[in-house]
């Protein structure tokens, strides 16, 4: 029997209409499949149900994938692919796998020899980057920066140095509540002339993208509170 495919699906970034950010092509292959793999089940549900209106949601199977994942779980999700049927992998916001679980589940298909089919979406880390003027040719996503500010503080350090050393740019994310308190602790934190660059609710109505030297943020309003942002900067000197 030919085995079914593991389609990495993307989903918004935020409350967008599906059909201004996910292409035709995406919800067409979706609709063909009663299988998925959600982060929470709840938003999963209804992503489908605002993209696929007409999936009758009784009829989908469900299973969920997160941080409190076991790895004898993963092989449960997989076994509609060894019966030769499509599972599709939909995480809470952008791309599957990309700073969100699903990387283990995506390595054991490879491992089964199951077929596994990256679809295109929104990932708001590349967003980010090329909307940044920042160097695109190198960089590093770190995803969360210690919360302790002690431990921040030599964090921030750590990575505008390897910033300066190599020429790449670094990347990072923060619990939206604690948004304002990190970009306080970078402009504090890196050199005056270190470009910074932040990118919030990005394809949302409300999308706020700002790139300049740490100098100059200190001289900018801002207010980033429960809106999801991506934090970047590089240091060339």
């Amino acid at each position: 029997m030919e085995f079914g495919t593991l389609f990495l699906a993307p989903n918004t970034l935020g409350d967008t209409p599906p059909l201004e950010v996910i292409p035709l092509s995406i919800k067409k292959q979706l609709e063909g499949i009663r299988c998925f793999v959600f982060e929470k089940e709840k938003a999963g549900r209804l992503f489908i149900k605002n993209l696929c209106p007409n999936i009758e949601q009784g009829s989908l199977s469900v299973q969920t994938l997160n941080k409190f994942t076991q790895p004898e779980e993963l092989e449960e999700m997989l076994q509609p692919c060894t019966q030769g049927i499509h599972v599709a992998l939909i995480t809470d916001a952008g791309c599957p796998s990309v700073a969100d679980p699903g990387a283990d589940l995506v390595a054991l298909a490879h491992q089964k020899k199951i077929k596994v089919v990256p679809m295109v979406g929104p990932s708001s880390i590349l967003l980010a980057l090329m909307a940044s003027g920042l160097n695109g040719q190198s960089f590093a996503f770190h995803g969360y920066l210690p919360i302790e500010k002690g431990a921040r503080k030599q964090a921030i350090k750590k990575f505008e140095k390897l910033s300066s050393s190599a020429l790449q740019t670094q990347l990072f994310i923060e619990t939206p509540y604690r948004n304002n308190d990190l970009l306080k602790q970078l402009i504090q934190n890196l050199l005056p002339d270190t470009r910074l660059s932040v990118a919030c609710d990005l394809t949302l109505p409300s999308e706020w993208i700002k790139t300049c030297s740490v100098s100059e943020w200190k001289r900018i309003d801002y207010d980033l509170h429960k809106r999801p942002a991506i934090f970047s900067f590089l240091r060339t000197a």
